[in-house]
């Protein structure tokens, strides 16, 4: 039974829900840098919120990801962020600590999984991602999926 604050959490349901995308359906995709410290979210900045496990059964968790492109249709696509090591594993890229993890830990950024985002299912507490940190996950993004 879902209670009020799970139902509040950006992003975890309703219309503006962030979902899985197949990063080779979604079309061409154009990733580009764009932080505008502005309070919406922007290509290069880590925002939080709700996103589904992997197995989609409606279980997820709040997380922050990295928005990469801006969409056609007013949405955003982003990859996930998590504080598990990845070390050598080629669907993550290393991205170092940053104010996103209160805890200072190293990040890695799962470039095998997009989602599609919302305006109004994220939160906008983290913060911009350097240039030459955004631009190692786009390399990676354009190796895999040739996202220009």
């Amino acid at each position: 039974m879902s209670t009020s604050t799970e139902e509040n959490v950006p992003g975890r349901q309703g219309p503006h829900a962030t979902t899985e995308a197949d990063p080779r359906q979604v079309g061409p995709v154009r990733t580009e840098y764009s932080p505008a410290h502005d309070g919406d979210p922007d290509p290069g900045e880590i925002v939080w919120t709700w996103a589904p496990f992997e197995e989609n059964d409606g279980r997820g968790k709040d997380r922050p990801v990295l928005v990469v492109a801006r969409e056609a249709a007013g949405t955003f696509l982003a990859v996930q962020l998590s504080s598990k090591r990845h070390d050598g594993d080629r669907e993550w890229v290393a991205i170092g600590s940053g104010p996103w993890d209160r805890s200072g830990r190293d990040s890695w950024v799962d470039v095998d999984r997009v989602l599609r985002l919302h305006e109004r299912g994220m939160r906008r507490e983290a913060c911009a991602l350097d240039r030459m940190r955004f631009n190692l996950v786009r390399q990676r993004l354009h190796e895999r999926y040739g996202w220009t």
